[in-house]
């Protein structure tokens, strides 16, 4: 009878081969399961051996953003939910920031792009319907707006999480969400409120520090609106 795999186990692989990397130590079948308690075959068991490894750990960065960004319920609000989603995104980064490093890394091929594509095309749905609501200015395309919003999320994520920026710099997210949603049309103070009410109760980097992180983390929240 087969053994039924266990997920913790492979998370576990995942983790270690990233931490691996980002302390520039070898990684190898040998080097990859010392002191984790599990054998070499599970390599292969989980991944087929080191090639699927390696596929497998990028992959699992945007699978975990996935989940993250997949917990964010959508409001009446577009714009609140914009600022929501990007705060969940700064989550994501504090708390898997060894697979953050390896998400963007080229070097190592995806077991599927889409799931990559599907993270800014949340953001893009979300523009659609800011739009529809009158938020944003007709001529705003979608993309565009969603690609600068991710770039802000991404500059700030990568600069806190793997970076040289503390912890507390994440609250600048806020106002530069604001600024650039106004720049699409938005009206500004109503922008403001939207935006600090997403980033404040979104699933957002103040509540998802990793363990440990808690004292550097208590990111002051930007005007919880109600």
């Amino acid at each position: 009878m087969a053994r039924t795999k266990d997920p913790a186990v492979r998370s576990l692989l995942l983790d270690r081969a990233a931490q691996m990397l980002r302390t520039r130590r070898p990684v190898t079948l040998r080097t990859l399961v010392a002191g984790t308690g599990v054998s070499t075959m599970a390599v292969y068991t989980y991944f087929g051996g080191m090639d699927g490894l390696w596929k497998a750990l990028r992959q699992e960065g945007f699978t975990r953003l996935a989940t993250r960004l997949a917990a964010v319920k959508m409001s009446a609000d577009p714009v609140r939910d914009l600022a929501a989603l990007g705060a969940a995104y700064q989550a994501n980064a504090v708390e898997n920031p060894d697979l953050y490093r390896v998400m963007f890394d080229a070097g190592f091929d995806l077991e599927d792009a889409g799931a990559a594509d599907e993270t800014l095309h949340r953001l893009v749905r979300a523009v659609e319907r800011a739009k529809a609501a009158d938020r944003f200015r007709e001529e705003v395309d979608p993309l565009e707006l969603a690609t600068q919003s991710w770039t802000i999320g991404h500059g700030l994520a990568s600069l806190v999480a793997t970076g040289p920026l503390p912890h507390q710099a994440l609250q600048y997210g806020a106002p530069l969400l604001t600024a650039l949603f106004t720049s699409a049309g938005d009206e500004p103070d109503r922008c403001r409120r939207s935006v600090e009410r997403g980033w404040g109760t979104g699933p957002g980097a103040t509540r998802g520090a990793a363990p440990g992180e808690e004292k550097r983390s208590r990111v002051r929240r930007t005007g919880d609106v109600r």
